[in-house]
């Protein structure tokens, strides 16, 4: 596995969304450019990391001094929180509950990834999560996920849109064979393939220069 077969997962992904997008008839807003979740700290795979990391790097030198900057910027304001946190910042020793809190403080800090206008440098390369907001999915095993979108409300039609098909415990097998590679490319023990940590964190290990 590489990281080629992440990507893989995340186009599947894109694909039921453009998909239902295009089914809802213009009432999804979302898009490239549209900041409303995308804010405020929360957990990211190893394999998302490692997509993260590398996109920042192939950022124009510019543009990648600034990312690092806010992202080491958003990781001190996170640290002045919780001091004794630890590369390669873990979320799993911080434990639900204070990532929980950590989370509620900085929840109006803007990703470190947006430029001014509020549009994602790395669009092609964000996380799963981020893919999954701005609708509902409903699973073949009877699972829903609700739309998480903060601005639903704001549009005719949007928050009423019900939840849209999709194969998750299929691609969530993929995934997991994903986060094992990737663990063994991180830590060299696939047993980490449950790390997940924050996109400040990961953006604030990336060489500037």
């Amino acid at each position: 596995m590489s990281p080629l077969d992440y990507r893989a997962v995340l186009t599947r992904l894109d694909a039921w969304f453009d998909d239902a997008r295009r089914a809802a008839g213009g009432r999804v807003p979302c898009r490239s450019g549209c900041s409303a979740c995308c804010h405020g700290p929360f957990d990211i795979s190893v394999a998302d990391a490692e997509l993260i990391a590398d996109a920042v790097r192939r950022l124009p030198a510019e543009e990648r001094v600034a990312v690092v900057h806010r992202g080491r910027a958003l990781l001190d304001r996170m640290l002045a929180l919780e001091p004794a946190w630890r590369p390669p910042y873990a979320v799993e020793e911080l434990g639900e509950d204070r990532f929980d809190r950590l989370t509620d403080a900085l929840a109006a800090e803007p990703c470190p990834l947006l430029d001014d206008t509020g549009r994602c440098r790395i669009y092609a390369d964000r996380p799963l999560v981020c893919r999954m907001i701005g609708l509902g999915m409903r699973t073949p095993a009877g699972r829903v996920i609700e739309n998480a979108c903060p601005i639903q409300d704001r549009f005719p039609g949007y928050a009423e849109l019900p939840p849209a098909p999709f194969e998750l415990e299929r691609m969530e097998d993929d995934e997991e064979s994903c986060l094992r590679a990737a663990a063994r490319r991180r830590f060299g023990d696939e047993r980490r393939r449950g790390f997940e940590t924050t996109i400040a964190a990961v953006i604030a290990g990336v060489d500037d220069r």
